[in-house]
């Protein structure tokens, strides 16, 4: 029993292998060249303003949320996709009421306002 665990044993110690070397080799061989200008802070082509540990708006992390868990359910159809056949009407009624929950979740997010960005 312990044998067919082998091979995943032997994927985790390449796949940690390989982050450490990812890590290590450009620490050492990497060129280094500090300077006033590298080293300040750069975030998407902008010069940063105001103080770094400002508050964001609770709004922001709402949605995301809202988007994480209706993405994340979304994924459940393809796996009910590859079997829809062999569910038949079964699968089918399922999937409606799975869906039909999401759109009544839905719904309640966009009747509390969460959606809206004033």
């Amino acid at each position: 029993m312990p044998a067919d665990y082998l091979p995943i044993l032997i994927m985790i110690v390449v796949a940690a292998g390989f982050a450490l070397i990812a890590l290590v080799v450009p620490y050492y061989l990497g060129p280094r060249h500090p300077n006033a200008v590298k080293s300040d802070t750069y975030e998407s082509g902008k010069l940063p303003y105001g103080e770094a540990r400002r508050k964001v708006p609770v709004h922001y992390y709402m949605v995301a949320m809202l988007f994480m868990m209706f993405d994340i359910e979304v994924v459940f159809f393809y796996p009910w996709a590859v079997v829809f056949r062999q569910l038949k009407l079964f699968g089918l009624i399922e999937m409606g009421v799975f869906v039909l929950i999401l759109l009544i979740g839905y719904v309640y997010v966009w009747k509390k306002g969460a959606l809206e960005w004033d």
